[in-house]
């Protein structure tokens, strides 16, 4: 009972040994199960098998080891009388030291095609008992689960000054460690599209910022745990390739890009100014798309954020140098390209490959004081069954067009206003209190063209896209005065026949999507 005594059963090995023969120079006994026994004994470390302390072999091939009186009852005692004299009566040791991680659940899950049966047999349950054990205990025993703390802790041992406070600091990452490992067994086996009664979000910090949204607010990078309703790739998974350090601003104007660029199949460029695209455009070439995107708003690309669905090549990105920009996002940038940019030191460049098909559960998850709101992700477009209400058809570029422009509504601040020619935007109205301020602001940002004598690239008619129906007629006849020729919107107001009616009257083509895409 004088001895001192350390488990390790750990399924990452990482830094293991070098640890272990720390704790063995400081006096600890080490007992370990089958393959970390394994390892150990390989290199050198004296060591305990784990059926040699319960008296019992593992079984079940391995789902069950630790599980015993005699590990755990080393572990939990409080080192009071009682306690002890139980331990003595049954002749079971104290375990001073737990060092354990657990079996690669999350990494087995995130690979395509794993089958249920493989995700299964990679939950533990031992493990996590053992944790969850020590942890308890931290008055007591010292639970070390990450291979990061194995050094302090070998220090802290070493100089006596391993204390409460240390352990319970352990302890709390214990915990944290286990919800995040059951947050994603969770997620998991939770069917696709389920509002479950209670939810656990599994998160894990990627990097500290330099700052939150302003200067006094501290601010971190976290990435959800896989399956979490989340696509296959997002944009914290980004590479990035050269700049300053990314900002929480940065981040969510990355997002705000990232997502409608991959809207479109054709090669698109987006430009993101306050979560808000300022121009967004769909051309033949990348280099067009780019241009034809700042031709929307070149005074607010100003220190923009750029999102592309295609490689970056280098004529493209001597187009994007000659301005401002914060960032660029793209799923590649060429060789080329990047010797471009080098130009621009503090420019950031990110990698991001495209999203793939096979999707996890998409969920939004939106933080309000003291809670949380969830729903299903807003991934559906709404162009498969448009309806035209007036008596003008839409001409076949008419409707290209307000397909387009419905797909970057879908993607703005309601109440949200956009007009476009051809396949690029050319005013964007967003975030306003009332539908025909954001026309106005659209109107706005179109004559601004006008009034720097720049030339469309395409002579089309220019559309109106809402993203939500019209409850006056108010925005069809001020569209009308600004040369608007056809309106794509979701109907479904009590006064559509009055907007019907204005259309027919003004000669222009509107349809009805049947869905509306607010986005506050």
């Amino acid at each position: 009972m004088d001895k001192k005594f350390a488990l390790i059963s750990v399924s990452d090995k990482t830094g293991v040994v070098a640890f272990a023969k720390e704790l063995t120079a400081l006096g600890y006994n080490i007992i370990s199960t089958g393959g970390t026994a394994k390892e150990l004994a390989a290199n050198s470390v004296a060591v305990t098998k784990i059926d040699d302390v319960t008296g019992f072999p593992e079984i079940l091939d391995g789902r069950v080891k630790t599980l015993n009186p005699r590990i755990f009852g080393g572990i939990l005692a409080k080192r009071n009388d009682k306690h002890l004299a139980e331990l003595a009566k049954h002749k079971i040791a104290l375990i001073d030291v737990v060092v354990c991680n657990l079996y690669p659940f999350e990494k087995t899950v995130s690979k395509l095609g794993v089958s249920e049966a493989d995700a299964v047999e990679n939950i533990d349950i031992g493990g996590v008992t053992l944790l969850r054990a020590a942890a308890k205990n931290f008055e007591s025993v010292t639970i070390v689960c990450d291979a990061g703390d194995y050094i302090e802790t070998s220090e802290l041992l070493k100089s006596g000054k391993l204390d409460r406070e240390y352990r319970k600091k352990l302890a709390a990452k214990a915990f944290r460690h286990t919800a995040y490992y059951d947050s994603v067994i969770s997620s998991y086996f939770t069917e696709n599209n389920v509002i479950p009664s209670e939810i656990a979000i599994g998160i894990k910090r990627q990097a500290k910022l330099r700052y939150g949204e302003n200067p006094h607010q501290e601010g971190a990078l976290y990435k959800i745990s896989a399956g979490v309703g989340l696509m296959s790739n997002g944009v914290a998974d980004a590479v990035q390739l050269q700049g300053k350090e990314l900002s929480f601003n940065n981040y969510l104007d990355l997002e705000a890009s990232w997502s409608i660029v991959n809207e479109y199949e054709e090669p698109a460029c987006v430009i993101v100014k306050h979560n808000n695209p300022c121009g967004v455009a769909v051309a033949k070439s990348l280099k067009s798309a780019y241009l034809s995107a700042l031709l929307c708003d070149p005074v607010s690309a100003f220190g923009g954020i750029l999102g592309f669905n295609r490689e970056v090549d280098a004529a493209t990105a001597e187009e994007i140098i000659k301005i401002f920009v914060e960032c660029v996002i793209a799923p590649k940038i060429d060789g080329a390209a990047k010797t471009v940019f080098a130009k621009k030191k503090n420019l950031r460049v990110l990698e991001l490959a495209l999203p793939k098909k096979d999707v996890h559960k998409l969920i939004d998850y939106r933080l309000i004081s003291g809670g949380m709101l969830v729903q299903g992700k807003d991934t559906l477009i709404g162009l498969d069954d448009l309806k035209v209400v007036t008596k003008r058809q839409p001409t076949k570029e008419e409707l290209d067009s307000l397909k387009f422009a419905w797909v970057v509504s879908k993607n703005v601040k309601s109440n949200a206003i956009i007009l476009s020619m051809g396949t690029q935007t050319i005013g964007i109205g967003a975030g306003q209190m009332s539908r025909i301020d954001s026309l106005n602001i659209a109107v706005s940002k179109m004559s601004q063209i006008d009034k720097m004598s720049v030339q469309y690239p395409v002579s089309q008619p220019v559309v109106l896209a809402s993203d939500a129906f019209f409850p006056f007629d108010d925005v069809v006849r001020a569209g009308a005065k600004s040369g608007v020729k056809a309106i794509i919107q979701p109907g479904g107001s009590i006064n559509d026949k009055l907007s019907i009616d204005a259309c027919d009257e003004l000669g222009i083509a509107m349809v009805f999507t049947g869905i509306r895409h607010f986005r506050h």
